[in-house]
């Protein structure tokens, strides 16, 4: 149980779950022949998995003594799992990881895009290592490692048919698609990354670390968040409207405004007032929500576009 925790077990299997939702409730529906096989594609997100996984632990080893001051009671490298042991999980995660992205990436006959992989894992380690403590670096780090494992399915299932389709518009209309997510799961999770440091703005202090709520303090920070959460909502109203209201997407729109905006106007209200850890807790967990049902409205736009009219 203790590995399940070091590892963050939910959070690996809503990553999961975002590329098995876009590949089989999206890509799979839109009458295209896609790249890899359902195998290859187990393997791509065994593989995006498996380097998350190592990036939570080399995470966890270089953050003990900021962790014994913000989460005592969560701390597990040290306490349940030496750190050897930890250094030597986060070595076998990521080469199995990596080394899987290799061997797709020859599947697909683009051996450089194996690179991929090894990018992610040095941005995961220069993120534990070095990166969080700095000014936003670390948070702009962990929204883009999140965004790029909704592109690496466009790279590895899209992109290739290049050279073989015809038809490259309808190609790179579906990739557009994925880019359009890539960039709400970059704005989301740099607000929520930004949120975690407001939560942890004691112990990370005393670390002698320079996160944004450290820099400017935690009420100026919190309404930098509001700005940053009013764009997001605006983007998300202009999103709703310019596709799915224009297409008549009626069942989507609903979707969209209850389980998507509606929270966000929450979080926008409750950040301009929030001052505990528990507030701050609450606010991420909401963010954590919105992105997981964003996610889900990939498959209720399909089927709201299969069964229209």
């Amino acid at each position: 149980m203790s590995f399940l925790k070091l590892i963050r077990y939910q959070n690996l299997l809503l990553l999961a779950f975002m590329q098995l939702i876009f590949r089989y409730a999206f890509l799979k529906r839109q009458g295209m022949y896609l790249f890899l096989n359902d195998f290859q594609y187990g393997l791509l997100v065994l593989s995006t998995v498996l380097i998350a996984a190592g990036g939570y632990i080399i995470n966890d080893i270089m953050d003990q003594e900021t962790d014994y001051d913000n989460k005592p009671d969560a701390v597990i490298i040290g306490k349940n799992i030496s750190e050897a042991m930890g250094y030597n999980l986060y070595f076998i995660l990521n080469v199995t990881g990596v080394g899987l992205g290799f061997y797709l990436a020859n599947c697909i006959e683009k051996p450089t895009f194996g690179g991929i992989f090894i990018i992610i894992v040095t941005l995961l380690y220069m993120y534990a290592s070095s990166y969080k403590k700095m000014l936003l670096i670390g948070n702009f780090i962990v929204a883009l490692v999140l965004s790029m494992s909704i592109l690496i399915i466009g790279v590895f299932d899209l992109l290739p048919l290049l050279a073989y389709a015809e038809n490259r518009v309808a190609i790179f209309t579906v990739f557009s698609f994925l880019l359009d997510y890539a960039i709400f799961a970059f704005i989301l999770n740099l607000i929520r990354e930004i949120v975690k440091d407001m939560e942890d703005v004691d112990g990370d202090y005393n670390q002698g670390m320079n996160t944004l709520p450290i820099a400017l303090g935690v009420k100026r920070t919190a309404k930098v968040v509001v700005g940053l959460g009013v764009m997001a909502t605006l983007l998300l109203l202009w999103y709703i409207n310019t596709y799915l209201m224009a297409n008549q997407l009626y069942y989507a729109v609903i979707y969209g405004l209850l389980l998507v905006v509606g929270p966000m106007i929450f979080f926008v209200v409750k950040v301009s007032n929030a001052t505990s850890k528990k507030d701050f807790h609450l606010l991420s967990t909401v963010l954590k929500w919105v992105i997981f049902f964003g996610i889900l409205s990939v498959a209720v736009i399909t089927f709201n576009i299969k069964n229209h009219g």
